[in-house]
């Protein structure tokens, strides 16, 4: 078994003209982890999510893919979006296409993999996720839940080495919330190996092998959830968690 990290992030530095993101950011995630990014709106965390899909481009630092360097410029982003999926707090999905069409496109248009098999993939995928009575409707037919849950399927047929979810429960009805949670839990316990941006400190207690808190575009701590959310070493870290425990617990 490979003892390289699968993403190794280095001095990560994004800035938007004169403002900081994020200011000299590291990582290492190995497989299986499980690392979930906790801090304040306008911390980085979306923005550290993006930059790791190659969504957005970085000013300076390196971020390396089971060893690779892809953050140089020479490299496809497309190619690299082959074997990291990112689901998005807004869904994103195509609304003039039906739920499994939305599931099969990148599989068949950028993995080559024959149709047939990709519609057998996700079909068991939706059927596992309670999604099989939708497989023809459009999005718009769909609740925020059901959309999300699409989402996350959507990702997962293209078989991601690590799967990026950016706030994945913030724009649902709070009754919707676990059940997207149940799925994500169900795929940590699988082994999926995941980077999370979220406010759901329970989940990021329970699930996580890493949290790490992001502030002013840093990573100001991180560690495994027992110590950094019940014993965390920053004031600032403190602050934060006395602010939101009450709320997610």
């Amino acid at each position: 078994m490979s003892t390289t990290p699968l993403l190794e992030v280095e001095g990560l530095r994004k800035t938007y003209a004169d403002r900081v993101v994020l200011d000299g950011i590291g990582l290492t995630v190995q497989r299986h982890d499980v690392v979930c990014l906790i801090g304040s709106s306008g911390s980085g965390k979306s923005t550290l999510l993006r930059c790791l899909n190659l969504l957005e481009e970085i000013d300076d630092g390196v971020i390396r893919l089971d060893g690779r360097e892809v953050s140089d410029p020479r490299v496809d982003p497309r190619e690299v979006r082959k074997r990291v999926g990112m689901v998005f707090q807004a869904y994103n999905l195509f609304p003039h296409l039906s739920v499994l069409d939305n599931c099969t496109l990148a599989p068949v248009r950028v993995h080559g993999v024959r149709r047939a098999e990709a519609e057998d993939r996700a079909r068991s995928l939706l059927a596992r996720f309670g999604l099989e009575e939708h497989v023809e409707k459009h999005p718009d037919r769909l609740s925020g839940g059901q959309q999300q849950r699409v989402a996350l399927v959507r990702a997962l047929c293209t078989e991601p080495e690590l799967l990026l979810l950016d706030e994945i429960t913030a724009a649902l009805d709070p009754e919707l919330v676990g059940d997207v949670l149940t799925i994500v839990r169900d795929l940590a316990e699988a082994g999926t190996t995941m980077i999370l941006a979220t406010h759901e400190m329970s989940f990021a207690r329970d699930v996580a092998t890493t949290v790490c808190f992001l502030d002013g575009g840093r990573v100001l701590e991180h560690g495994p959830p027992a110590q950094l959310l019940v014993a965390p070493q920053e004031e600032r870290t403190r602050q934060f968690l006395r602010r939101i425990l009450p709320a997610s617990d």
